[in-house]
């Protein structure tokens, strides 16, 4: 199964100077835990998490109407293709054990693949689910934080 069969392609972006309450309301409102951040181009430049706000944000003293998520953004981000094989995205999930990855063309966002779209795709092997689960939650093995 493709990646393109199983993305969310509904994907909201912010730009880097976007503050972390504006992007936290955004969240709320769209019910996700991470939203894109891109140039004027849709060029991905980071990804904001609830957890970035939080942990960069929240317990550091940072203002979250004045801080840009240019400031907490997670900025190296791993990403797919649309025409990649989900083996693959659940692959990048299992050893940078994160639960979301951008899928992007020509460096332009163009959706964006969860364990939640995994989980609840009826083409996608539950053995495969049951892995990716497994590799993201390992612990003390972490190389990639905070997606």
């Amino acid at each position: 199964m493709k990646v393109k069969d199983c993305m969310c392609e509904n994907v909201s972006c912010v730009k880097p100077e976007t503050t972390l309450s504006d992007v936290a309301k955004m969240m709320q409102q769209q019910h996700v835990g991470c939203i894109p951040v891109c140039d004027t181009n849709k060029k991905i430049v980071g990804l904001i998490t609830d957890r970035d706000i939080v942990l960069r944000g929240v317990a550091c003293n940072k203002n979250t109407n004045t801080t840009p998520v240019s400031e907490v953004m997670t900025t190296s981000v791993y990403t797919v293709t649309p025409d990649a094989e989900v083996a693959e995205a659940s692959k990048i999930m299992c050893d940078c054990q994160i639960k979301r990855v951008p899928v992007t063309e020509n460096n332009t966002i163009v959706g964006i693949i969860t364990l939640g779209d995994l989980a609840n795709n009826e083409g996608v092997n539950s053995n495969q689910v049951y892995n990716t689960v497994e590799g993201i939650c390992r612990c003390g093995t972490n190389t990639k934080n905070n997606q």
